[in-house]
């Protein structure tokens, strides 16, 4: 699709208790704009989109998605037209002020802003045909790019040295990287996702894309909501950079690894247990946080 980076494994020198081990598989190396899990979920659609023939992309999102920011940069770099729907019709007036959106922009990007109400029949034939008629033919990628294919490319995070971990642990917007890495995983590992929003729906749409029964989700983590930080997640985030040269975003990644440690301290994980945590990327998340959305 085009080029990308290497991933490695990197620990997390942070002197835990018991003999455990905290290894980040560095997913956000992987392209310098198309970062992680939004590179291996549009890797395959966008393939399928050329394929048919398809100029245009457009997809679905929120202030501060990640995916919105990622399809648009995959477009500019590959040269297809993307249209974003942006849950929010208070944003047409100030989108410029969101960093995620003006950059999107920047990248080429048509905004669709629609209502919240708007935005939950996003899946209707009718809304869809609206679309086509005021953007003419396009290739649908649904929101945070999950569907069959992103699966697949989901599917590729693991590699045969991370058979070695007992426990996976990955943030979850859609459930699409949870899924992928669930059927990449081998029987032995316990795969857990933590959510980024709240609530518990997640379990149902992860269960489309597996079969598996090897995972868990952690819901305890999500810091009132999508979007929403804490200035202790802050804290905490820039003081293990400090600690280990690695930032987390503050939208996922970050209250995934805050999860992990607050559990290695309540002692749910056992002795010597080797833990790989999956940085799916999205940094461009502390812009916002920076301009104070």
């Amino acid at each position: 699709m085009f080029e990308k980076e290497k991933v490695y494994n990197e620990e997390l020198l942070l002197n835990l208790s018991k003999g455990i081990q905290l290894i980040v598989k560095r997913e956000d190396l992987l392209h310098p704009e198309v970062s992680g899990n939004k590179f291996r979920k549009l890797k395959y659609n966008i393939a399928e989109a050329k394929r048919l023939g398809y100029s245009k992309l457009l997809t679905f999102g929120g202030a501060y998605s990640n995916h919105i920011a990622a399809t648009a940069a995959a477009g500019r770099i590959l040269g297809l037209q993307t249209i974003g729907v942006i849950r929010g019709e208070e944003l047409k007036t100030k989108y410029k002020d969101n960093p995620t959106l003006f950059k999107a922009e920047q990248d080429g990007m048509l905004f669709e802003f629609v209502t919240r109400t708007q935005y939950r029949e996003k899946s209707d034939l009718s809304f869809v045909n609206y679309l086509k008629q005021v953007y003419g033919d396009f290739y649908l990628v649904p929101e945070g790019g999950t569907n069959e294919l992103a699966i697949r490319g989901t599917e590729e995070i693991l590699k045969e040295e991370d058979k070695v971990f007992d426990y996976i642990c990955c943030a979850a917007g859609t459930g699409g990287t949870v899924a992928g890495i669930i059927n990449a995983s081998t029987e032995r590992q316990q795969v857990l996702g933590f959510p980024a929003l709240k609530g518990d729906f997640l379990f149902d749409e992860i269960r489309k894309y597996t079969n598996r029964t090897n995972w868990d989700l952690i819901l305890d983590y999500h810091f009132g909501g999508y979007g929403k930080v804490t200035q202790e997640l802050i804290d905490f985030l820039l003081n293990i950079e400090k600690k280990t040269g690695v930032l987390f975003d503050p939208i996922y990644n970050g209250k995934m690894l805050f999860g992990v440690l607050k559990m290695i301290e309540q002692d749910k994980f056992p002795e010597n247990s080797k833990i790989l945590l999956i940085h799916s990327g999205g940094l461009q998340g502390w812009n916002d946080i920076i301009k104070g959305e």
